[in-house]
């Protein structure tokens, strides 16, 4: 796995923290998981108060907080201040919202907040659209990772654009790539870590699944077996049959 701002994470699942039935099956969630990273709404801190922070640091993971909600760059920038001081850290998930239906992303105003925060000392983690252009400008920007979606957040549909993802990273390889949003079901986080994708980001998957734990459990098991899978140098696909036992040497009865 790639280095994210310098630093090696030990698993290539991020979680988030919103929606669970309570406090107590989200850190059940989390250990269950083995996520690595543990995203955080200023606003979700806020309201949980302090019995909910020292939950999240008894996890022992790393905090990416996020300017969830945001719509306007003095906002997001704001709200990435704030952040940085609630939580100690540099890391921002930097969340830019354009539509309201499908949660797409501002890409226009993405760019500019994320020019303004990475001037500012902070490490961006940009939640943006599958657009190879859009990926350059942030890079310009500063950005050092690139998160595009999969699908509409909280949609459950899995990867809606395949061919532009697989783009994506052959443009980038040496940029981290973190797929966020859309994640429904494992086999989804198996193909985004298939695609050759650096971690995977989701939330609504696990928090409102019948058994949280289960499947928290579940999308770790299928993002080892898709990471393992990628290293191993999957077989290509084929339009016409190949047969498997080679028929070299076979008899023939006259």
């Amino acid at each position: 796995m790639k280095d994210f701002y310098g630093t090696q994470l030990p698993n290539a699942l991020m979680l988030g923290t919103a929606q669970y039935p309570s406090p107590a099956i989200l850190e059940q969630a989390f250990r269950a998981s083995g996520a690595s990273v543990a995203t955080v709404s200023l606003r979700r801190e806020s309201g949980a108060g302090q019995a909910f922070w020292q939950m999240i640091r008894d996890l022992g993971v790393t905090v990416l907080p996020n300017t969830a909600g945001c719509h306007t760059v003095k906002e997001a920038v704001t709200t990435a201040q704030m952040a940085r001081e609630v939580f100690d850290t540099k890391w921002i998930k930097l969340e830019l919202i354009g539509h309201t239906d499908s949660l797409q992303p501002d890409v226009f105003q993405l760019v500019e907040a994320a020019r303004i925060l990475t001037e500012d000392g902070f490490r961006v983690f940009p939640y943006t659209t599958d657009d190879l252009i859009v990926g350059e400008r942030l890079l310009e920007a500063g950005c050092e990772v690139l998160m595009p979606w999969g699908a509409p957040i909280g949609s459950g549909r899995g990867l809606s654009n395949t061919y532009a993802l697989r783009a994506m990273r052959a443009a980038f390889p040496d940029v981290p790539l973190v797929i966020d949003a859309g994640i429904g079901v494992p086999s989804h986080a198996a193909q985004a870590m298939e695609l050759g994708y650096d971690a995977v980001l989701l939330n609504t998957a696990v928090a409102r699944a019948g058994d949280p734990v289960e499947m928290a459990r579940a999308m770790a098991l299928a993002i080892e077996a898709g990471q393992r899978a990628y290293q191993a140098d999957p077989i290509e696909q084929r339009d016409m049959a190949e047969p498997s036992t080679p028929v070299i040497g076979k008899a023939f009865l006259s």
